[in-house]
């Protein structure tokens, strides 16, 4: 009899749930419900670089997906569902009472920022990741070695030490911490106590300074040294971490009566979204995954024989068994991929909105019609004129860190540039140029794994924009001067999550096994352009340049 699993993808802004059949790893149903809270970007505070989510928005939207899923297909019984895999976005993360429950959970807190849900994106902790780096960069072991050698305002200790000096209450109340990806597998199995939690080596070892090589997390001596506010917080909470083909336990009954399924399905322990959907890719070694949505997360395995005691600098970190167990897993990645394109077109859309409100010839209904047509229209008439412009060394150079730098070098302080504008400039030069410094970007991260040890033979692409967008596909080929091949799967996170499901469920031995049954292959491929890529191998020099130029400037 076929078995069948959920994946399940929460993304910064929804909750997607697959229904997969394990055989061949079709994907049989989906469905993905928005963050009702988020949406509306209550509790969030762009101009402060602060984002916020209600774990109410996890529960809701999960709960929704999951009875959808199931509807969707009614000659697929429940108790033919036997497992459940989990990926989140991360470092998102939240402080917990005594009981391991999210704050915001609990009465009194349900509208207070602090006691949410921490988006990756949020980068309210930059002065304490500042303050983390100095304390590491005077201790005799160095906690951050594999975790690019320097730790980031989105990871877990910068949120936390934020959030427990920014809110008394908070503080207070706050007796331990909980990474997404974490929370909800346990809490489905009825583990909500953080000693009975299973705990993400994924999330664990990139984010959070776990190594075996100092008996997994920074000793309480070193977080009592940062801020003694650490010392009524349980900040190890986790010793022991697990690789995602582990399971966490069975669904609880309370959860498998609200999901409608049986008691008996299995339920994996979560991992970062990026690192899943690299799974999902069919990642192996001498394969980079990148992984291209608003941001993008570039993914590489290498087997630990053949990279004993190497470390690559400046990226997100090297954690054995994060992507595939028994491999150790690298991760890098830009805070801006799609977001740098979304800026431009809001940026051209502001005066345009500003206009409409005085028309008053015009209805509500028909403004709102007009600037949603207006929106979606703009980035496919730019990419048609921009595909026009042929690349030039001496043409338009930007750098892509409007949201700051994450690989190589994190550096949240660092601003995006452009370069040569002239009077004969126009609006595609301008996005030709964006579109290149992401490529350009990306290219920096192909480049530190490449220098430092790994094979870095062939992109593989997922996501939305390596989808839909053929043009950015191939500057990404002739900037790089890689193939890039484009997962058939638009799916490959949720995808990647149904397959840990299924090796958690017994279903396959290993997560290769479960790969190659279920793997759904590639759609097509984009091949560099030799001539193109010399040109912007140059234009790649002076991108460099600009930064390191721009780098100074901000330091001023």
């Amino acid at each position: 009899m076929k078995k069948y699993v959920l994946g399940v993808d929460y993304g910064t802004d929804s909750c997607r749930v697959v229904l997969v059949d394990t055989d061949k790893g079709k994907i049989l149903a989906t469905a993905v419900k928005q963050y009702q809270r988020w949406s509306q970007q209550f509790f969030c505070k762009p101009e402060n670089n602060q984002f916020r989510q209600h774990p109410l928005d996890y529960i809701e939207t999960f709960e929704d997906a999951v009875k959808e899923v199931m509807q969707n297909k009614t000659g697929i019984s429940s108790f033919d569902v036997i497992g459940i895999g989990f990926a989140t976005t991360s470092s998102t993360v939240a402080l917990t009472d005594e009981d391991g429950i999210p704050l915001a959970l609990i009465p009194g807190f349900e509208d207070n920022p602090n006691a949410m849900f921490v988006l990756w994106k949020d980068h309210t902790a930059v002065k304490e990741a500042d303050e983390i780096n100095d304390l590491l960069g005077r201790e005799e072991v160095d906690y951050c070695k594999y975790s690019g050698g320097r730790y980031s305002s989105e990871w877990v200790w910068s949120k936390a030490l934020h959030l427990l000096r920014t809110d008394k209450k908070v503080r207070e109340k706050a007796s331990s911490w909980v990474e997404h990806c974490d929370w909800m597998p346990n809490m489905l199995c009825g583990n909500n106590l953080p000693s009975e939690k299973k705990y993400s080596r994924c999330a664990a070892g990139h984010k959070a300074m776990w190594h075996e090589s100092w008996d997994g997390l920074p000793p309480k001596d070193f977080f009592r040294k940062l801020d003694p506010v650490f010392d009524d917080l349980n900040t190890h909470v986790l010793d022991e971490t697990y690789t995602s083909d582990t399971p966490v336990g069975t669904l609880s009954e309370e959860w498998a009566n609200r999901l409608g399924l049986s008691t008996d399905v299995v339920v994996a322990v979560g991992a970062i979204d990026c690192h899943v959907g690299a799974v999902g890719a069919q990642i192996k070694p001498g394969v980079m995954v990148s992984v291209i949505g608003t941001s993008s997360c570039d993914i590489m395995v290498e087997e630990k024989k053949d990279f004993y005691g190497q470390v690559v600098p400046g990226i997100c970190g090297q954690v054995d068994g994060s992507v595939i167990p028994g491999f150790i897993g690298f991760e890098a990645g830009q805070p801006a991929f799609g977001d740098f394109y979304a800026w431009f077109k809001n940026l051209l859309m502001w005066p345009l909105l500003k206009s409409m409100e005085g028309l008053d010839w015009l209805d509500n209904k028909s403004k709102k019609r007009l600037m949603n047509e207006l929106g979606e229209r703009i980035i496919p008439i730019l990419t048609v004129e921009a595909e026009k412009i042929e690349p030039v060394s001496n043409s338009l150079l930007a750098t892509d860190w409007i949201n700051g730098r994450r690989s190589p070098d994190s550096d949240e302080s660092l601003k995006a540039t452009i370069l040569g504008l002239k009077i004969g400039t126009n609006t595609a030069h301008v996005f030709r140029a964006l579109v290149e410094a992401t490529a350009f970007g990306l290219n920096a991260i192909v480049e530190r794994f490449a220098n430092n040890g790994l094979s870095v033979n062939e992109i593989v692409a997922t996501g939305g924009i390596a989808q839909k967008s053929p043009f950015i596909m191939q500057v990404v080929a002739d900037v790089t001067g890689l193939p890039v091949r484009i997962a058939a799967t638009t799916q490959a996170v949720a995808l990647g999550s149904a397959m840990f499901a299924s090796v958690a469920a017994g279903v396959y031995s290993s997560v290769e096994e479960a790969q190659c049954a279920m793997g759904q292959g590639y759609l097509k491929a984009y091949y560099p352009n030799r001539k193109v890529h010399q040109i912007y191998q140059k234009q790649y020099e002076g991108y460099l340049k600009l930064g390191d130029s721009q780098t100074m400037f901000f330091k001023l």
